[in-house]
């Protein structure tokens, strides 16, 4: 797309949004200003992605944009949303599990899962759980504007009493209507074939351009939307994850400690002077193959290279170098997907980000996480130089456990060479740098086990010989008892299914006869 027509892209989409605010406010709003929630009438003039989503899933047409508002900001009022918090849900609903977000799927998109086993239709608690869905729609929605959720309908071990269509429905409109433009897809697995006929309902509301977004998946199927590390092992995943309340489920990004974040722990007190030096050393030393090929050395200061080399070396005791690499179009990130920390045991609790500026120009960065209060960041929020690298060193607050659970981000978005690079000067840039200018990168975490001793006494290596053969036994075990237990049921299953077909045989065959008798009596 050249320069002119983005351009011109751009005023149709301004003049666009201009004429749904001004109809809007002239047409449905002035009559009746009840009808609405005031916060949605002054979001609508404020928020240009808000009116552009509506406007872009009803093709631009302003005439069903206007109804579709119409139909959101009244569903918005009855529902209350805009004062639904945690207290606005019952307690046990919470504890159940049955709908959250966690994790992502290939695309990076948010997965809201809906755990159907644990819903039973009752007319006493719909009410309830529709407040639950849209309480972790509009969360979401706040904290990510625009950015796509994907829906995880998870039909294992689901009977026909949690077979409830108008609790379907309502999740469909939250995204045809209330949410519009918010749906990325809509995995359904593991159906029972009892629910064929209920789910070609479902295709008939979604309409035959969300239909597109309906994705049926079994076990080995499921995997090509979602990566196994977000998946739980019933799914074929390894997922450690499991769903408890309270607190909130909430693994969503935000900013970590930075490096004037309080001192928290006795130990992280007591060796202030040595982490500040350690990351000062390491920002300033740890070398990317890049940078050591640009590092000058003064003729005041001669280094050997024996002595480099034992600098570089004494360094990578405290930081295993990252060896892979994300190449993004504004920065290469190392590593590439898992940022790698030692255990308690060996001590090697801290970890490095590499960053290097691919573009030629400044590149503003800021690092997040799913737990910042378990995180020290340095530097968290900065920026980086055309051509340059940065170190980020990254390490575990407080004394607190590092978990495969957790995750960060990198965000990173180009700068104008105009542009101060100051804390002032980057928070205002990140207030307004368009979200589809702004470059995203997930990491996970990895915890390196120390290596346990060689040499050990016959006693000690009897003893954890056995205690592990004694484990293996166990899970072999669990396993087994776990699989004649599927067994069991599909064996049920199947004799339900026999009697079923054979009182339906006997029926048959008793209104023959019944007809033969009549017809020739």
């Amino acid at each position: 797309m050249t320069a002119s027509m983005a351009e011109c892209h751009a005023q149709n989409k301004a003049k666009l949004i201009s004429e749904t605010r001004r109809r809007f406010e002239a047409e449905y709003v002035t009559d009746k200003p009840d009808k609405y929630d005031p916060r949605d009438i002054e979001r609508l003039q404020q928020d240009d992605n808000w009116v552009e989503n509506y406007l872009f899933w009803r093709h631009n047409i302003v005439d069903e944009t206007l109804k579709m508002l119409d139909e959101s900001f009244q569903w918005r009022k009855e529902m209350s949303v805009n004062d639904l918090t945690e207290s606005s849900i019952p307690r046990w609903l919470l504890e159940l599990g049955g709908i959250y977000l966690h994790g992502y799927d290939k695309e990076g998109n948010k997965l809201f899962w809906i755990r159907v086993k644990y819903h039973v239709k009752d007319p006493k608690t719909i009410l309830d759980k529709k407040k639950l869905i849209a309480f972790w729609l509009e969360r979401y929605a706040k904290r990510e504007n625009g950015k796509p959720v994907t829906v995880m309908f998870d039909l294992s071990e689901t009977g026909i009493n949690s077979i409830d269509m108008d609790f379907v429905r309502f999740i469909i409109n939250c995204f045809k209507v209330y949410y519009p433009k918010y749906l990325s897809k809509m995995v359904i697995f593991d159906m029972p074939w009892i629910m064929n006929a209920a789910f070609k309902i479902v295709k008939s509301w979604l309409g035959a351009e969300a239909m597109s977004l309906l994705k049926f998946a079994s076990k080995n199927e499921v995997q090509d939307h979602v990566s196994v590390e977000y998946l739980p092992p019933h799914m074929g995943g390894t997922d450690p994850f499991r769903y408890s309340y309270p607190p909130l489920v909430d693994d969503d990004f935000q900013t970590p400690l930075c490096e004037n974040g309080p001192i928290a722990s006795e130990d992280e007190a007591s060796s202030k002077e040595d982490i500040e030096s350690d990351g000062k050393e390491t920002l300033e030393t740890i070398p990317t193959e890049e940078q050591t090929a640009l590092k000058k050395i003064t003729l005041t200061e001669p280094t050997s290279k024996a002595e480099e080399n034992e600098k570089v070396d004494s360094k990578m005791k405290t930081f295993k170098k990252p060896l892979s690499v994300f190449k993004g179009p504004l920065l290469y990130i190392s590593p590439a997907e898992e940022l790698y920390f030692g255990s308690t045991e060996s001590g090697e609790k801290k970890t490095l980000i590499v960053l290097t500026n691919v573009t030629k120009n400044i590149v503003a960065f800021k690092v997040r996480t799913t737990a910042p209060e378990k995180y020290r960041v340095k530097p968290s929020n900065s920026s980086c130089d055309p051509g340059a690298s940065v170190d980020i060193v990254v390490s575990p607050h407080g004394g607190l456990t590092v978990s495969a659970q957790d995750r960060f981000l990198i965000m990173a978005a180009e700068m104008e060479q105009s542009s101060g690079t100051g804390p002032a000067e980057l928070t205002q840039f990140w207030k307004e740098v368009p979200r589809n200018k702004v470059m995203e990168h997930r990491l996970r975490c990895h915890i390196v086990e120390s290596s346990k001793p060689t040499t050990l006494t016959l006693k000690d290596s009897v003893f954890n010989m056995s205690e592990k053969t004694s484990e293996d036994i166990y899970l072999q075990l669990k396993r087994l008892l776990e699989s004649n237990r599927k067994l069991e049921d599909q064996v049920q299953h199947c004799i339900w299914f026999q009697q079923l077909l054979l009182s339906l045989t006997m029926l048959s065959l008793a209104f023959i006869i019944s007809f033969f008798y009549l017809l020739y009596s």
